[in-house]
C-alpha cells in the first residue's frame, strides 16, 4: 500500500539513483570517488589505526569484508539510502572517506560521515570533502537538511563541521557506545539557504 503525502517529497523517487554516482571535485585537488575493489586494501588498513578506531566502531576485519560493505554502497546509491566515496589526490592515491546516508528524501534530510587516513590529516582533506558533498546535496540534488554528529571526546571533527558551516545544535546524552562505553554525541546541521 502506498502512502498518501499531503505535501510533495522534498526530493522525487529516481531523482538521484536516475543517474551514475557522480565524481565530485574537491579543493585542494581532491576527487571524491565512488569506491572501487582496488581500493579495498587501503580502507582495510584505515581500521588499523588506533585514531580511527577510537571514532568508529564498525569495523571491516578483511578484505572481503570490505568488498562487502562495498557492495552494500552501491545498493545504498541504487536505493536512495545514502551515498559513499573515497576520497583522493588526482593520482588516485586515497586519503580518506566520506559519506551521506540515512536519506529520507520526502523531508530531504541526510547524515554526513568522514574519515581521514592519518598522513593527510590536518591538511584540510576532510573540509574540502564535506564542503563537496554539501555543495553537491544541497545545491544539486536538493536536500534541504545535512546533519552531522560526533563525540563531544573528538574535537576535529568539531572543527570540520564548523568550518563547513555545519551549525553546533546541541548534545545528545549517551548517545553512542564507542570501546571505551558511552558517549555524548555533538550535533550539527546545514541547512540548504532558500
Amino acid at each position: 500500500m502506498t502512502r498518501a503525502l499531503s505535501t510533495p517529497p522534498t526530493i522525487p523517487s529516481g531523482a538521484v539513483s536516475g543517474s551514475p554516482q557522480p565524481v565530485l571535485t574537491a579543493a585542494g585537488g581532491l576527487v571524491l570517488r565512488p569506491w572501487e575493489p582496488t581500493d579495498a586494501r587501503v580502507f582495510l588498513s584505515a581500521y588499523q589505526d588506533d585514531e580511527l578506531r577510537r571514532w568508529h566502531t564498525r569495523r571491516p576485519r578483511t578484505e572481503a569484508e570490505v568488498l562487502s560493505w562495498f557492495d552494500g554502497y552501491r545498493e545504498d546509491w541504487d536505493r536512495e539510502r545514502g551515498a559513499h566515496w573515497a576520497v583522493s589526490r588526482t593520482d588516485g592515491e586515497v586519503l580518506g572517506r566520506i559519506a551521506t546516508k540515512s536519506w529520507n528524501l520526502d523531508d530531504g534530510v541526510g547524515g554526513v560521515g568522514y574519515w581521514v587516513l592519518p598522513p593527510a590529516r590536518g591538511a584540510g582533506v576532510a573540509t574540502g570533502a564535506v564542503n563537496a558533498l554539501s555543495a553537491w546535496a544541497l545545491d544539486r540534488i536538493g536536500f534541504h537538511r545535512l546533519q552531522l554528529d560526533h563525540s563531544t571526546r573528538n574535537p576535529a571533527s568539531c572543527r570540520v563541521a564548523e568550518k563547513c558551516g555545519f551549525l553546533l545544535e546541541g548534545t545528545m546524552r549517551g548517545a553512542a557506545v564507542h570501546d571505551d562505553g558511552r558517549h555524548d554525541m555533538h550535533l550539527h546541521a546545514r541547512v540548504r539557504e532558500s
